[in-house]
């Protein structure tokens, strides 16, 4: 049974820093069939939408326009877990983050449609 446990979420201030972080178990990587895991965000009132997907074994990255420069998504594969540390948080980014596990078709970035597994979402609140 796979899971994906998302932790460190909060509230900050604009300009601040946060990281989350998500444990996987039961999920395995392979790199043969594009196995990935991204972070995507929800904020009220609209669509979710991909943030950032990472590629486990070799350790590529791919960001979201908005986020690139400020965002990194990285991997501890020895603790099966995935980070995305966010710096120059900003009120837009406020959201419900969730970690995501699947198949990158596209060979980039991680789509909704590939994702097999969710986590439960963690909430970022960022103020002015």
């Amino acid at each position: 049974q796979v899971q994906l446990v998302e932790s460190g979420g909060g509230s900050v201030q604009a300009g601040g820093s946060l990281r989350l972080s998500c444990a996987t178990s039961g999920y395995t990587y392979n790199p043969y069939s594009r196995n990935c895991m991204g972070w995507f965000r929800q904020a009220p009132g609209k669509e979710r939408e991909g943030v950032a997907t990472i590629y486990p074994t070799s350790g590529r990255t791919y960001y979201a326009d908005s986020v690139k420069g400020r965002f990194a998504i990285s991997r501890d594969n020895a603790k099966n877990t995935v980070y995305l540390q966010m710096n120059s948080l900003i009120p837009e980014d406020t959201a419900m983050y969730y970690c995501a596990a699947g198949r990158c078709s596209s060979g980039e970035y991680l789509k909704e449609y590939d994702v097999a597994y969710w986590g439960q979402g963690t909430q970022v609140t960022v103020s002015s």
